[in-house]
């Protein structure tokens, strides 16, 4: 495949579908995107709408899913809304916050967001011909399984902007779950013919044991579908990738393990967590556990508790209230504990959440847990900034997504904002009292900053632990590099190639 040359026609798109959710279509779509680079192709991702809670902010200061920002980092480019047009973000079981082009739109329920399908669909549209103008190749990944039969009338991610593109599909099978051949023939079977034409061939991923005991496997999938199998990736630990959406975190231990004898620190797994990937760098750290828990437990265990961010706080803080979490979490900071609460968790922290407009559901004020004397009130417009900071000695760079303003009763401040979206500033962001052992922040993405980690770590008891100064996109890039070798070690990406210039 060669690269694009100036006034010739859009640029080819790749798709990846599923054949159900949290297959591993984000991360093959990353390996795509590092492997073509690594060609000179210029590459770029792309997912039409995207449903998480799990997002970043662009350099412009949009928003926008962040399975898009690993798949540009791996593709060697900046972020950009059009690799993500649509994202919504879930604020309750049938309603969702709709982000158009890394702007807040409206809240909507299912069946509202079906009536605005047709615009956005269009909206979509153009941000793919925007990059199909700009790179050599797109890689479409799709949602979900791209065989749902019930939603296909108004899906917009997978075969209907297949067809738009006119893109080759890869299609994606998790055998970890067992049922690999029934995942397969069932999805070609659920598709019509010309859908099923697009299908250039599967994938099969997390493998595990001998490959070659699946040999026959392989065999029989080409024979009785007509498709090639490009290859069966293995189960792999060497690599480190961050995960698109909270199915990773879905099924949290209730206790920590008995036998470990590692510092472990507990992030409390609320209903509606947003951004944990705030905490990989934490989870990718030797010589401390970190752990996601939501049954109520004691707590003396933990070095430090983590309240992580929420699409729905007083929602969430009635939770921790009516789970017995809240006295749970009071106990263990008047027994000397460690919290730390970003974004939402912070304004949980703190002595009230009002909410006079109904942003998050009916008009109300929401007492908080009392940790910080703080006040919350939550009112448009919505923050979404790069921001770089100071904590005394130590500079960082993260990312604030928030709906609200919050304001220090007493305590003090724990960073200087020194700049957002490239703008200086003077700000001031956080609290943090009870002498030191209790600290808020409206800051993303904290500990990909080593220094900050660092810091933290040595408040919290932890300065033993080693911690690494190769951190941020030098880090995240080896790793990327690492996801291509996998990749092509196990897949036949020749074939893949042979398939799409064979237009």
């Amino acid at each position: 495949m060669e690269a694009k040359t100036k006034h010739t026609k859009k640029a080819p798109c790749l798709a990846v579908f599923g054949t159900g959710s949290d297959v591993g279509k984000s991360i093959i779509a990353a390996a795509l995107c590092r492997f073509f680079l690594k060609r000179g192709i210029r590459v770029a991702p792309y997912k039409a709408q995207n449903m998480s809670n799990n997002s970043g902010v662009t350099s412009e200061g949009l928003e926008m899913g962040r399975a898009q920002i690993v798949q540009a980092e791996a593709a060697g480019i900046a972020p950009q809304v059009d690799m993500n047009p649509i994202l919504l973000k879930p604020t309750s079981e049938v309603g969702s916050q709709v982000i158009l082009l890394g702007e807040a739109l409206s809240n909507s329920t299912a069946k509202e967001y079906h009536t605005q399908k047709t615009g956005l669909f269009q909206a979509a549209c153009d941000a793919l011909d925007r990059l199909r103008d700009t790179y050599d190749l797109v890689i479409i990944e799709g949602a979900g399984s791209c065989a749902e039969v019930n939603l296909m009338p108004h899906d917009i991610v997978n075969f209907k902007m297949a067809e738009y593109a006119d893109a080759k599909v890869i299609l994606v099978a998790d055998i970890h779950r067992g049922g690999v051949f029934a995942q397969i023939i069932g999805t070609l079977q659920c598709l019509s013919e010309k859908q099923c034409n697009q299908v250039i061939g599967c994938i099969i991923n997390r493998f595990r044991g001998d490959l070659s005991l699946f040999d026959e496997g392989v065999r029989w999938i080409e024979h009785k579908t007509g498709k090639k199998v490009f290859g069966v990736l293995p189960w792999y630990h060497h690599i480190k990738i961050e995960a698109e959406d909270s199915v990773v975190i879905e099924n949290p231990s209730s206790v920590v393990a008995v036998n470990s004898n590692l510092p472990v620190i507990a992030v409390i797994r609320i209903p509606h967590i947003s951004n944990f990937t705030d905490f990989q760098p934490l989870a990718d750290l030797d010589g401390v556990t970190l752990q996601y828990v939501e049954k109520v437990q004691d707590l003396r265990r933990f070095a430090a508790v983590i309240l992580p961010g929420s699409k729905n706080t007083r929602f969430d803080l009635n939770w921790l209230k009516t789970t017995g979490w809240a006295r749970k979490i009071a106990v263990y900071s008047n027994q000397g504990g460690h919290v730390l609460g970003i974004c939402g968790g912070y304004q949980m922290m703190g002595r009230y959440v009002h909410d006079p407009q109904g942003l998050e559901g009916n008009p109300g004020t929401t007492e908080g847990l009392g940790l910080l004397p703080v006040e919350t009130i939550l009112k448009a417009p919505k923050t979404t900034t790069l921001t770089r900071f100071s904590w005394q000695e130590v500079q960082g760079t993260g990312y604030e997504i928030h709906m609200g303003q919050t304001t220090r009763k007493e305590g003090n401040p724990v960073f200087c904002v020194l700049e957002r979206n490239a703008i200086p500033s003077e700000d001031e962001d956080g609290c943090i009292a009870n002498q030191g052992r209790a600290m808020g922040t409206y800051i993303h993405g904290l500990f990909d900053t080593p220094g900050v980690t660092k810091k933290w770590f040595n408040g919290i008891g932890l300065g033993h632990i080693r911690i690494s100064d190769i951190h941020g996109l030098t880090a995240r890039n080896r790793e990327y590099d690492l996801l291509a070798e996998h990749f092509e070690k196990y897949i036949d990406t020749k074939a893949i190639v042979e398939n799409l210039e064979s237009r």
